[in-house]
């Protein structure tokens, strides 16, 4: 005898929609960026391709959302590096940890394949910039304000440059696979960082 209750949709959709994630990340990982199409995806998640492009303009926007889902950045609450008052250690975990994320092939593919997208698709680039890279750069821009003030950092310091000189050698090393991802690797851009900016 039936309870009355109707179906609850709301769970049913949530479970598509991770299946369609998690269906994309492990069809990155598996044939890479070129060969995921929308209908793989479909095939992979149990759904049909209706229901992606209801959700998804492109398969670019189910790239970034499972991306998105993947990293810290994706989750409530809010961003903030670790401030325990030593900006060296506190930029050399973030650092290891960011290296380790970039060397790590369940995480690597799908941002390869985002940033494959985002070179030719300006609204992904344009979402990509609100919901990820804005959040993660304000946080780390909160860190070194932290630093400044404690005299840690030169208070004349341009902090966009700051973050460009930690972090653009490691994205060119890891675009261009042309060395190692490691902890050493890591503290070297911190020092040389620090070195630059401090009073």
């Amino acid at each position: 005898m039936s309870n009355g209750r109707a179906p609850d949709r709301s769970r049913r959709s949530e479970r598509s929609r991770q299946a369609i994630l998690e269906a994309t990340r492990a069809l990155i990982s598996e044939v890479g960026y070129r060969k995921v199409s929308i209908e793989a995806i479909a095939t992979r998640a149990g759904v049909g391709k209706q229901t992606i492009y209801r959700w998804w303009p492109s398969k670019g926007a189910v790239i970034f959302d499972a991306f998105l889902a993947l990293s810290d950045a994706g989750g409530e609450g809010g961003l903030a590096l670790p401030d325990t008052g030593d900006l060296e250690a506190d930029l050399k975990l973030v650092m290891r940890a960011t290296v380790a994320e970039f060397a790590d092939p369940a995480f690597e593919k799908p941002i390869r394949a985002l940033n494959a997208e985002i070179v030719n698709d300006p609204d992904l680039a344009a979402q990509y910039r609100e919901q990820l890279a804005r959040p993660v750069d304000d946080a780390k821009r909160a860190r070194l304000r932290s630093a400044q003030r404690a005299g840690q950092l030169a208070a004349d310091a341009d902090l966009d440059l700051v973050l460009e000189v930690l972090y653009a050698p490691l994205f060119q090393r890891w675009l261009h696979r042309t060395g190692p991802l490691n902890a050493e690797y890591a503290d070297s851009l911190v020092d040389i960082t620090l070195k630059a900016f401090r009073p």
